[in-house]
C-alpha cells in the first residue's frame, strides 16, 4: 500500500524531522499535540493538527486511545511514533494495526520480544551474537540474584527487563550492594515501565558503547555501519559519532554482521538499532539490547551514508522492499552529533524551559541543525529537555572536530540556558580529541575538567 498520509505521534525535533521527510515524499502530515504544544514548530509545519489532551504525557502523547482516535478521525494511512513515548509500545503498534492503519515500525510481536531485554538476550544468543555474561532469564528473587553473582563475580549491573533510558539500573560492587540495590531497581522499573522484572549483567570495565543501525523489510536486512555513543551522563547519551573511530576493521565487520543476523532472526521491519558494549582491551563486543525505533542519533549515520533513514522507514512500512542493498551502503568521512538541551550546566544541568528570544543557526558545508526551536517559542516544562541536535560532517575526525567547534561557536540560543558550553568544552578537550574515553568518562570529566573551567556542578541541585 502506498502511504499518502501520516499522523505524527510525537513532538519536538523528531516530529519536525518526520514531517520534513514525509513532505519530501509528497505525503500529507497530521500532527497530534497536547494543550501545551499548540504552538510548537511541528504543528506549524504539518498540514493538519489535532489536540489530543492535557500537557501530562499520560493524558496525551502516552494515551493510546486518544492517538488512535485522532488518526482515524484524520483519515490517515499510517502512524509514525518517532522515539520515546509510544514508539516501543507493542500494544500501541497492535492498536494502530487493529484500527486498519499502518504502524511505521516493527510489528507489535517483534517490539514485544525485543523490548524485553531478557528475551532479546536469548534471541541474540540464538543468532550467534555474543552477550554479556549474566543471568539467563528474569530473576524472581534476591536468592537467584546471589547465585548469578557468585558465578559472574562483581561488579555486576542490575537491569530492568523492560524499558530503557537508564531507569531501573544499579551497579553492585559487592553482595551487600546487590541486596540493597535489587529491591530499589525493581521498584523503579515497576514505577517507570509497569514491570519490575530484573536481570543481571557483568560490568565490563573500560567499556565503549557502540551501536549498529539496521534496516529491514521483513525479508531483506542490512546495516548502515555503527555509531560511537560512549559519552554519556547518567546513562543518557550526550554526544554521538559515526563511525566508531577506534574500532578495528575486522571487529567492525563482525559487529555489523552480527546485527544483521539478529535482524534476520526476528524478520525485522523498519529502522532499528542493535546496541553493544565493546571491550577495547580484549577487542570483544557484547550485545546489550535492541531499540525498535528510530534513534535520536540517527543523523550521524545519515551524514556518513547519505541514506534518509526516516524516508526508508516510511517506504518499507508501505510494503515496498528496501531500496538499498548492502553492497550499496558505504561510509564516507566522519560525523558528530551534539544533543543541545535546555539545561543549566551551572546548576547541575537542571532543566530550564523558557522563551527563545534569539536564535542563530550556523550555516555551511557539513553542518545540520535538527530542532524544534524558533524565535518567540516558549518551551513547556512538561517534557524532555532536548531542543535540538547539532550535527557536523567532515572528511576526517580531526576536521570534523574543528568544524564542530566553529559551528558550536556560531550557534546562538538566547532566552534559556543550554548545554552549548558543555559541547564546546568537550570539542576542545584533549582526551576527546584522542578518543581516549569510555562510558564512565563524561561523569568523571564533569567533576574535574568541566567544573574547573566553568564552576558547573555535575549533579542536579
Amino acid at each position: 500500500m502506498t502511504i499518502r498520509s501520516i499522523l505524527v505521534a510525537n513532538r519536538g525535533e523528531i516530529a519536525v524531522r518526520i514531517i520534513k521527510a514525509a513532505k519530501a515524499l509528497g505525503i500529507r502530515t497530521v500532527q497530534v499535540h497536547s494543550a501545551a504544544d499548540a504552538d510548537m514548530l511541528a504543528v506549524k509545519l504539518a498540514d493538519e493538527a489535532i489536540d489530543i489532551g492535557s500537557p501530562a504525557p499520560k493524558k496525551s502523547y502516552l494515551n493510546i486511545e486518544a492517538v488512535v482516535n485522532a488518526a482515524k478521525a484524520a483519515g490517515v494511512d499510517a502512524v509514525h511514533p518517532g522515539y520515546g513515548f509510544l514508539s516501543e509500545n507493542a500494544d500501541f503498534a497492535d492498536a494502530v494495526e487493529a484500527a486498519g492503519l499502518i504502524f511505521i515500525g516493527p510489528k507489535g510481536d517483534a517490539i514485544r520480544l525485543l523490548g524485553d531485554k531478557v528475551a532479546a538476550r536469548a534471541v541474540a544468543a540464538k543468532a550467534g551474537v555474543p552477550t554479556v555474561p549474566g543471568s539467563a532469564g528474569r530473576l524472581a528473587t534476591i536468592e537467584e540474584a546471589r547465585g548469578v553473582a557468585a558465578k559472574t563475580g562483581f561488579p555486576i549491573m542490575i537491569k530492568a527487563a523492560a524499558g530503557g533510558g537508564g531507569r531501573g539500573i544499579r551497579i553492585a560492587a559487592d553482595l551487600a550492594d546487590l541486596e540493597r540495590h535489587f529491591p530499589q531497581a525493581s521498584a523503579e522499573a515497576l514505577a517507570a515501565f509497569g514491570d519490575g522484572g530484573l536481570y543481571l549483567e557483568k560490568v565490563i570495565t573500560k567499556a565503549r558503547h557502540v551501536e549498529v543501525q539496521i534496516l529491514g523489510d521483513g525479508q531483506n536486512f542490512i546495516h548502515c555501519f555503527e555509531r560511537e555513543c560512549s559519552l554519556q551522563r547518567r546513562r543518557q547519551k550526550v554526544w554521538e559519532e559515526a563511525p566508531s573511530f577506534l574500532l578495528p576493521a575486522e571487529v567492525r565487520a563482525k559487529l555489523c554482521d552480527s546485527a544483521v543476523a539478529l535482524a534476520r532472526e526476528v524478520a525485522y521491519r523498519g529502522a532499528g538499532t542493535v546496541e553493544y558494549l565493546y571491550d577495547e582491551t580484549t577487542r570483544e563486543f557484547y550485545f546489550i539490547e535492541v531499540n525498535t525505533r528510530i534513534q535520536v542519533e540517527h543523523p550521524v549515520t545519515e551524514m556518513i551514508t547519505g541514506i534518509d533513514l526516516v524516508a526508508e522507514m516510511i517506504r518499507v512500512a508501505g510494503g515496498a522492499p528496501l531500496s538499498i542493498h548492502q553492497a550499496d551502503v558505504e561510509a564516507f568521512g566522519h560525523a558528530i552529533e551534539c544533543r543541545i538541551n535546555a539545561e543549566d550546566p551551572a546548576k547541575g544541568f537542571m532543566p530550564a524551559p523558557g522563551t527563545i528570544s534569539r536564535l542563530v543557526v550556523p550555516q555551511g558545508e557539513g553542518i545540520r541543525f535538527d530542532t524544534m526551536l524558533y524565535e518567540g517559542y516558549t518551551i513547556p516544562p512538561f517534557y524532555d529537555s532536548l531542543v535540538g541536535k547539532l550535527i557536523v560532517w567532515a572528511e576526517t575526525r580531526e576536521a570534523c572536530l574543528e568544524r564542530l567547534r566553529h559551528a558550536l561557536s556560531g550557534l546562538v540560543i538566547e532566552g534559556i540556558p543550554t548545554t552549548i558550553s558543555l559541547h564546546l568544552a568537550l570539542a576542545g578537550d584533549a582526551s576527546v580529541a584522542r578518543g581516549d574515553f569510555d562510558t564512565r568518562f563524561l561523569e568523571r570529566w564533569l567533576e574535574t575538567e568541566f567544573a574547573a573551567k566553568t564552576g558547573a556542578t555535575a549533579e542536579v541541585a
